[in-house]
């Protein structure tokens, strides 16, 4: 009798999440703002790929914000400061993902004023997968230190994600990394996902993701809003 009353409660909780989720997705959209989710397990190198993405795009005079979830400490959250844009840390205390109320308990801006919303999730491969944030976009991250066979292992992830991106490409030689067999992992677990393979600290990639990003929020801008559509 325990399942279905377990169930029946987990049911209740996302559609509320949801709900919550869709609300705050009305309202990105409205205002113009990409908002990118980012997933991955701990050590992919996430947060420096997020401090150079911002610092691109501030110096480039692009307006972004963040927000950084972790069960504890602050540290990524000021390490992602370090990119001149302003960053906001959701403490989980235990929670091993984000959800949409925490998120938007910690939208201190307007809307108006900001291009791009990151959302760095907890580092998890499982938990956020089923969790809405109300974003535009989930990224799923694999660096090469990890073993190319990672899709396959956590399909979820890549089965939800809008694309991937492959982190740390300049530890190729030294990790034995495998390209084609990433790359074929990810492509059997999600056919067409777009691809980016990137190495933060040295720039590698940078240009083509950035311009994947800003590709992304150009039609965001020509999708018409959620009220004009429903009327036509």
């Amino acid at each position: 009798m325990q399942t279905p009353r377990i169930l029946e409660v987990r049911t209740r909780i996302l559609k509320k999440n949801d709900e919550t989720a869709r609300r705050m997705r009305d309202e990105f959209v409205a205002a113009g703002v990409l908002v990118a989710n980012f997933v991955s397990s701990p050590g992919t190198g996430k947060t420096t790929l997020l401090r150079e993405t911002m610092r691109r795009l501030v110096e480039a005079g692009e307006r972004v914000a963040a927000v950084v979830g972790d069960l504890e400490t602050d540290n990524d959250a000021r390490r992602l400061a370090e990119s001149g844009a302003p960053v906001r840390q959701i403490m989980t205390h235990g929670c091993c993902h984000l959800e949409a109320d925490m998120v938007q308990e910690h939208l201190d801006w307007d809307l108006e004023e900001l291009d791009y919303l990151i959302i760095e999730n907890v580092g998890n491969l499982v938990c956020p997968t089923s969790w809405d944030l109300g974003e535009t976009l989930r990224v799923a991250l694999l660096s090469v230190t990890e073993g190319e066979d990672k899709p396959l292992k956590y399909p979820g992830l890549f089965n939800t994600s809008d694309a991937a991106v492959i982190t740390k490409l300049d530890l190729s030689g030294p990790c034995d990394y495998q390209r084609d067999e990433a790359i074929n992992n990810i492509l059997s677990v999600r056919p067409g996902l777009p691809i980016m393979e990137t190495a933060a600290r040295t720039g590698l990639g940078m240009d083509e993701w950035i311009a994947f990003l800003r590709e992304r929020r150009e039609q965001l801008m020509a999708t018409p809003p959620v009220s004009a559509a429903a009327s036509e």
